[in-house]
């Protein structure tokens, strides 16, 4: 089932870059165009944009305009700090050689231009009347992705007509829409497609050469990122690992000893790079024999998708030493795959071709790619390979066209309170970000119910055609709120909390919480959580809160419920989020907290549009998070672990002052007899500890790591995973620490504290943060050191000259090698693993037991 060679060309959620000129295989890039302007601009890489204006249909109801704001994460302001608006139908006509396949990169920035609103920015693109984005809206698609820019990336089929028509039109379905655009690219480029099997077919054949692509996923599997001016061809190969589904995620192999034969393919098909990585299973076969290789991807549905796997066996050289099943969408696409018996020798490679429809289903918005060794074959080795993934969506008549991603309703609810709030002093945001409290980032905690979705998933392992899914359980056992005696410790009369932690806070009647909300009125509703939804109230006629209602139907309620009064009733800190009471009444649960006038942390560093913080009192935040947690690990009966410690969990009350919230994920800490708690790695990652993830070992200096990343995300003011980064940056934990090394931090800061940072003071800043990163929790500092190191930069802030130098170093160096950090699961930078009570792990206190949202979590 030899398959001829596909497609080129990038991205699905990050913009890449070509090159001026593409030597290979005769490819010229045709045009590189700035839309918003009649000058020619250089951009960072050196790439030269022409202006696009000569191109025009008519100069008519389309004007040039430069953004208003630009945003952190842009790498380069060309060419998206200007743009071309179109208030009516328009065109640009591009010269397009005939009979030929080309490249169409389109380039957008959401921004405000001139008068108009990025809001209003709903419209059409076509190529020759193939209609590529219909009533798109990139601002919606950026915040969905969490994206600065947008590039969307086809393969156009040859014309004959010797032009590329492209048309831009304000969508009709939109009052005030416009269209507009950054830049684009016009690309000549050969054509690599051949004929694919079509899955679910009797062995079927779809010739592909003549079909519309766009581009969806590009991965580099089991090797690094490749950048764009690295491959003949102007593509970017992204890393695999965040796709990567269920808890055998297999081996990341590299060999680039032996040459590479391009006997099969084409050298144009990929680098050598991808070929001389690979990703394979586990070295253990029974382990092998029971789970897939699996990855994940999400698609529209009611569309073709092309996907290409790239194989290049390095390591074995004869047949039936490593055979394996490929399944796609729990399909069997093909049996007994030998990449040597398609070869016949090693370092040879190749690529198969499979084409399959995406139903619109419930649930089945998702491209499942799974390998499993083909036992029957009784291969020498149960094992799989993959060193490449294309996939790419196939134009459905005379449409690529999907739908704009839709928008969580925390997401909705935020824009609107956002708008209603602007041209307020930060004083007078009163509800603006508001207190997501132990739901401290609900935003979090929508992408950990997706996520949940993912890792809780079974997909089949081996053998049938069936497409099968299911859910794991979140609890064993079911609940019930009879008279039945509930955890040991707590009350038998009905009620989940115990008698002391009720007696340490407030007991409120549901009458009293349903006046205080308005009868849980949905304007009330400031965010959502694993819990339920929380409200904005008033009690005592004038007390602002906020209020947690668990949802009656989830099992997780209860336990949140549960564990958030017996921790909270027991902790007093000025810097903890305080719980003023509870109500659990008539089948409903509710928790009430202090509410935080300005929200979270992360919403005043980047991408919210609230007013930016000066780094006096970034420092004064941080030092507050700093003496709550270290009340955490020193100063309650036990040690507590807060376990998710990121700035979306670290909220700011009317006075600024920091308050650490959302215990969901704590532990207590391991006895006097012990250093460390056993436990299945919970947690965000982009602050995940490495440490702990590789030995499933809990210490409260895994808090002090993820507070390391919490550091230079408000030095820098960026995500602490950005996926529309290079490999290199995407982790800011990997990028901060490799720029202080190389003394170049100060380029990576937030442009609004450039100047303003006393020179002693970064440098006591960074190092301590650095320290907090160390890959090895013994040689991180105490979080009582890192709390003395922080007051002491903020002296060296506020008096430069005056400071008696001497500040204690703590004898916890950092490593000077290059630290082994974990890849992200997932392109998203506030990912939650869940929340969990181990269900085999008994704790060494009922009565302190501070856990919710238990999920047992072990595989398929």
């Amino acid at each position: 089932m030899k398959s001829k060679t596909h497609f080129i060309f990038v991205l699905i959620f990050c913009i890449s870059i070509s090159s001026n000129t593409i030597h290979a295989a005769g490819v010229e890039t045709k045009l590189v165009l700035n839309c918003g302007t009649e000058e020619a601009e250089t951009d960072t890489e050196g790439r030269k944009w022409e202006p696009a204006t000569k191109y025009l249909a008519t100069q008519a109801n389309s004007i040039g305009e430069r953004a208003l704001s630009q945003d952190p994460s842009l790498e380069s302001t060309v060419p998206y700090m200007t743009a071309r608006i179109f208030t009516a139908e328009n065109s640009y006509k591009l010269p397009a050689k005939s009979n030929a396949r080309h490249l169409l990169r389109l380039h957008f920035y959401p921004s405000t231009y001139g008068t108009v609103s990025q809001d209003d920015a709903y419209f059409s693109v076509t190529a020759n009347g193939l209609t590529l984005l219909k009533n798109f809206s990139a601002s919606i698609t950026a915040k969905a992705l969490t994206q600065a820019m947008i590039v969307r990336e086809f393969s156009l089929a040859p014309t004959h007509s010797g032009e590329l028509l492209l048309t831009f039109k304000p969508s009709d379905q939109h009052n005030g829409a416009y269209a507009f655009i950054n830049g684009i690219e016009l690309i000549e480029m050969p054509n690599l497609f051949g004929s694919a099997l079509v899955i679910g077919s009797s062995g079927e054949l779809m010739e592909t050469n003549t079909a519309n692509l766009q581009t969806m996923y590009r991965l580099n599997v089991g090797g690094n990122y490749i950048p764009a001016t690295n491959d003949s061809l102007s593509r970017t190969w992204y890393d695999d690992s965040p796709y990567l589904f269920g808890a055998s995620l297999g081996r990341a192999l590299t060999n680039s000893s032996l040459p590479l034969k391009f006997s099969e393919i084409s050298k144009s098909s990929a680098p050598e790079d991808v070929y001389t990585s690979w990703r394979a299973m586990t070295e253990d076969p029974k382990i092998n024999e029971n789970f897939n290789l699996t990855w994940v991807f999400q698609v529209d549905a009611n569309f073709t998708y092309l996907i290409r796997m790239h194989f290049c066996e390095i390591v074995y050289s004869r047949i039936n030493q490593r055979v394996f099943d490929i399944y796609l969408n729990n399909q069997t696409a093909y049996d007994a795959a030998d990449v040597i018996g398609w070869t016949t020798s090693a370092a040879v490679p190749i690529h198969k071709d499979f084409v399959l429809y995406v139903k619109d289903e419930p649930g089945d918005d998702h491209l499942w790619v799974a390998l499993h060794p083909d036992i029957n074959s009784k291969p020498e080795f149960y094992d799989a390979i993959l060193n490449g993934l294309e996939i790419f969506k196939m134009s459905e008549g005379e449409s690529l066209a999907g739908p704009n991603p839709v928008l969580s309703d925390l997401l909705v609810k935020n824009e609107v309170r956002n708008k209603a709030s602007q041209g307020k002093a930060p004083q007078q945001k009163d509800g603006v970000g508001v207190a997501h409290v132990a739901a401290g980032g609900a935003a979090a905690a929508v992408v950990a119910a997706l996520c949940i979705v993912v890792y809780t998933r079974k997909n089949k392992i081996a053998g049938g055609e069936s497409r099968t899914s299911s859910w794991l359980p979140i609890y064993s056992s079911s609940h019930s709120s009879g008279t039945k005696s509930t955890i040991s410790g707590k009350s038998t009369n009905g009620s989940h909390v115990s008698t002391l932690a009720a007696s340490l806070c407030r007991h409120f009647s549901l009458a009293e919480i349903k006046r205080a909300t308005g009868n849980f009125n949905e304007s009330q509703v400031i965010g959502v959580g694993g819990f339920g939804k929380v409200y904005r109230g008033v009690i005592d006629g004038d007390m602002k809160v906020a209020i947690k209602r668990s949802n009656p139907s989830s099992e997780q309620g209860v336990n949140e419920f549960q564990t958030e009064i017996e921790m909270l009733s027991k902790l007093r800190h000025r810097h903890l989020v305080s719980l003023i009471g509870f109500c659990e009444e008539d089948g409903e649960m509710a928790l009430v907290y202090d509410y935080m006038h300005h929200g979270t942390l992360r919403e005043h560093l980047y991408k919210s549009g609230k007013p930016q913080l000066s780094w006096k009192q970034r420092l004064e935040i941080c030092i507050g998070a700093a003496r709550g947690l270290h009340y955490l690990h020193t100063g309650a009966r036990y040690t507590i672990i807060h376990r998710d410690v990121k700035t979306t969990n670290i909220l700011l009350n009317e006075n600024w002052i920091a308050k650490v919230s959302d215990f969901g994920l704590s532990k207590t800490g391991p006895s006097i007899n012990r250093n460390h708690v056993s436990t299945v790695v919970k947690g965000s990652f982009g602050y995940l500890d490495p440490e702990y993830f590789r030995r499933q070992q809990l210490t409260e200096k895994s808090d002090v790591y993820s507070f390391g990343v919490v550091l230079f995300e408000v030095l820098c003011a960026r995500p602490a995973l950005n996926p529309n980064l290079t490999k290199e940056q995407v982790s800011l934990a990997d990028w901060a620490l490799h720029c202080q090394r190389k003394g170049t931090l100060e380029d990576i800061i937030d442009p609004h504290l450039k100047g303003k940072i006393v020179p002693q003071c970064l440098k006591k800043f960074a190092e301590t943060a650095e320290k907090c990163l160390s890959d090895h929790g013994a040689d991180r500092p105490s979080m009582g050191d890192v709390l003395w190191n922080l007051e002491f930069a903020l002296q060296l802030q506020e008096n430069s000259g005056n400071v008696t130098a001497g500040a204690p170093e703590s004898d916890n160096s950092g490593s000077e090698e290059e630290p082994h950090r974990i890849n992200p699961a997932v392109h998203m930078s506030t990912l939650s693993l869940g929340s969990d009570f181990d269900l085999n792990e008994k704790p060494e206190d009922d009565s302190v037991a501070i856990f919710s949202q238990i999920v047992d979590q072990k595989g398929r």
